[in-house]
């Protein structure tokens, strides 16, 4: 018998087994996509958490704001000090007159601030300068190169009131502790699925080699070699991953169309739908190898334990 035909007839037997056993195979491919079903959640989950921090760290930058009536002049001469900084991106500096301009649209609705601010006669609010790095971890380093200009924040030549470094560190930090929470649940989650998936495949197995006990007899009187009698427990298991990674992709379809508009609206225009389909083929590779994985490790704990072959 050559080696192609043996193939065949243990793909072909793994098949009849699976049909053959269809209640108890169904039991196992429910909870196997519910386990793949759930992976793909905390895949999904990690997506729209890092396309967030991505939206805020791009929104991000450190303003410096300067006391009322500094000079242009020392302010350009701090500017130019700043854009020798390796990790500074680009400057911005927006006038005392800009700033007041930019208050008054803000707060055009409010009378009694408006009111306030006209009866003062002068401008109270000081210059900005708006800093962008060329990405989050950089501003660190700025902030602190601002805060050795010791001359510039304290005392009598001071001419920097506040940098807003710290406020918009709190929030990437959050986002941050917020991703590796949700990654760190979802291992969890999807872990304790993975288990009762093996458990429940290799019960299945277990069930199909009691069920073909007469049938793994006869071939052992007849001389069948090892692998033609256990192949086909090993095809059953890959077909559980195969199926319900296909049941699972399916699946997903209505519920990422469901949810895109939501996603869409609360995490920073991430559409979810156009995600899935955009990386359908990477998620349906990553899906596929751990349903297969899955239903492999299965057969073959239950064919080692309950098949003496």
């Amino acid at each position: 018998m050559s080696l192609e035909t043996d193939f065949r007839r243990i793909i072909n037997n793994g098949i009849k087994t699976f049909t053959r056993n269809s209640v108890v195979s169904a039991a196992s491919i429910l909870i196997m996509t519910v386990t793949l079903f759930v992976i793909s959640t905390v895949i999904f989950l990690n997506a729209i958490l890092s396309f967030s921090l991505s939206q805020i760290q791009d929104r991000v930058d450190v303003n410096v704001y300067f006391y009322p009536g500094t000079s242009v002049e020392r302010i350009f001469a701090f500017q130019d000090e700043l854009a020798l900084l390796p990790e500074i991106a680009s400057l911005e500096f927006v006038s005392q007159e800009d700033v007041l301009i930019a208050f008054r649209e803000r707060h055009a609705g409010d009378f009694l601030t408006l009111q306030a601010l006209d009866e003062l006669n002068t401008n109270p609010l000081g210059a900005v300068l708006n800093i962008r790095a060329f990405n989050a971890g950089q501003y660190e380093a700025i902030d602190a190169f601002i805060q050795s200009q010791t001359n510039l924040i304290t005392g009598p030549q001071a001419i920097i009131e506040k940098v807003n470094f710290r406020q918009n560190e709190q929030v990437i930090n959050r986002l941050n502790t917020l991703i590796r929470t949700t990654q760190s649940l979802g291992f969890f989650v999807s872990l304790f699925f993975i288990i009762i998936s093996i458990l429940i495949s290799f019960n299945t197995i277990r069930l199909a080699i009691y069920n073909s006990r007469e049938e793994i007899g006869i071939m052992r009187l007849v001389g069948a070699q090892n692998r033609y009698i256990r192949g086909p427990f090993v095809v059953e298991g890959l077909l559980y991953g195969v199926v319900s990674t296909v049941l699972t992709v399916l699946i997903l379809i209505p519920v990422t169309l469901w949810l895109s508009k939501a996603t869409t609206t609360f995490f920073g225009g991430l559409d979810l739908f156009a995600y899935y389909i955009n990386n359908l083929f990477q998620i349906f590779l990553i899906l596929l190898v751990v349903g297969m994985l899955l239903g492999m490790i299965s057969s073959f704990i239950a064919v080692r334990r309950y098949l003496k072959v």
